[in-house]
């Protein structure tokens, strides 16, 4: 990925990592990676993917010169060497099956302060790969922001490190695609009442679900 005023803005700690993951997918799981100029030029969005693998935040991550946040399940700040590193990362801590608003908070200060933020709507890695439905979290977080959603999808990361893997299968290329902004007009739907976020969440991952894998004629 080429240098941009972007990554002039990381942190260095979080820019090592960033590099570090590309550099990564680029030799061990190089796949095609395509819509990278969905991302909006100007102002804060949120990038919505699927989630099969836990190489899916590093390597999503590595394609976008911008410093992201992430999410991370509680509980693995229970481990202190772990704890310090999501930190340092800036990765935001949440609970799962729970409005959290400590989150939420954290999402609207993340955006604030133009840090880019990346859901998994299906809350937890597949455990066969195939797309799950997704948690009305994502539908709650996106709605509270309001800002466009870029879907992603990842393909491949299962075989490469999937559930249930002990070690990754090195050379199983990871394929990632980004689709067109989705605008807050397009997901929320006020008039749903108690069904809003839900709808939201699901009208995200239906167009997650169609972001095609690329494939190209062999000449």
């Amino acid at each position: 990925m080429p240098r941009t005023p972007d990554h002039l803005k990381m942190r260095p700690f979080y820019g090592f990592f960033h590099y570090l993951a590309s550099l990564v997918h680029s030799m061990w799981f190089r796949g095609e990676v395509v819509g990278t100029e969905n991302f909006p030029a100007e102002g804060p969005f949120l990038i919505a993917s699927n989630h099969a693998s836990h190489l899916d935040p590093p390597m999503v991550g590595s394609q976008i010169a911008k410093q992201m946040r992430f999410f991370a399940r509680k509980s693995l700040w229970d481990n202190r060497l772990l704890a310090w590193w999501l930190d340092r990362v800036e990765t935001i801590s949440v609970e799962r099956d729970s409005g959290d608003i400590g989150a939420i908070k954290k999402v609207l200060q993340a955006l604030k302060e133009d840090r880019a933020v990346v859901l998994f709507p299906e809350g937890t890695r597949s455990p066969d790969g195939h797309l799950q439905k997704a948690k009305a979290g994502v539908g709650l977080m996106a709605c509270k922001t309001g800002v466009p959603v870029v879907p992603c999808r990842v393909y491949g990361s299962f075989a490469a490190y999937g559930k249930g893997a002990k070690v990754p299968r090195f050379g199983t290329p990871i394929t990632i695609v980004f689709g067109e902004p989705i605008p807050a007009r397009d997901y929320d739907d006020p008039a749903a009442g108690k069904a809003r976020y839900e709808t939201a969440a699901q009208r995200i991952m239906d167009r997650i679900a169609a972001l095609p894998e690329p494939h190209y004629a062999v000449i």
